[in-house]
């Protein structure tokens, strides 16, 4: 919030301690305060909704490219905090009281996820309903392909690797697509302002 411009380092890493906030939240309403995961889905969706609502209505806009104002990053950061801990409930919903498991509920999500694509492509979805929906829709696949990864058994009903060895790999794989990032934008930077030339 206090950066004036795009920082790779910075962003990633918000968005990386933003994701684990809203993950431990929805875990938080699920064991610490015993609401069912069906009614943790319901509420986040609805405050997801809430928000984008708000946005939309003060803002008149949801378009990514217009977040250059400090309310519409408040808004931005709320919905990241938001699917994130959507995507936790929801995945863990899809898996436990619907009966799927994780793997095909990663399936699932990931055959969710083409709908937007399919309909921006050939039904003229809006861009910006479709890029939310998408970006939307990766928080649960994300969290239904991790438990199937990671979760250890008896409680996982997956290849239980455990989510310390998964955190640590997912975490060496996020610095390598950081510093790839960084050198990209560092490139970027660099053609879009030249050093003037000397003489």
């Amino acid at each position: 919030m206090a950066t004036k411009r795009y920082i790779p380092v910075v962003y990633w890493l918000t968005v990386t301690a933003v994701s684990i906030f809203g993950t431990m939240s929805a875990d938080y309403l699920n064991l610490n305060l015993g609401m069912p995961l069906w009614g943790s889905t319901v509420m986040l969706l609805g405050l997801q909704a809430v928000v984008f609502i708000a946005w939309y209505t003060s803002q008149k806009t949801l378009d990514m490219h217009s977040i250059n104002t400090r309310p519409r990053e408040v808004f931005y950061w709320l919905t990241v905090i938001f699917t994130f801990a959507l995507g936790t409930a929801a995945g863990d919903f899809a898996a436990g009281p619907l009966g799927l498991g994780t793997l095909a509920s990663t399936f699932v999500f990931l055959a969710v996820i083409l709908l937007p694509a399919a309909g921006y492509r050939w039904l003229r979805f809006n861009e910006v309903f479709a890029f939310w929906f998408a970006y939307t829709i990766t928080r649960p696949l994300g969290a239904s392909f991790a438990d199937w990864l990671g979760v250890p058994a008896p409680y996982g009903d997956g290849l239980h690797l455990g989510t310390g060895p998964m955190s640590l790999a997912t975490g060496a794989v996020l610095v390598a697509v950081l510093a790839l990032v960084i050198t990209r934008h560092r490139s970027e930077t660099a053609r879009q302002n030249p050093l003037p030339e000397v003489g």
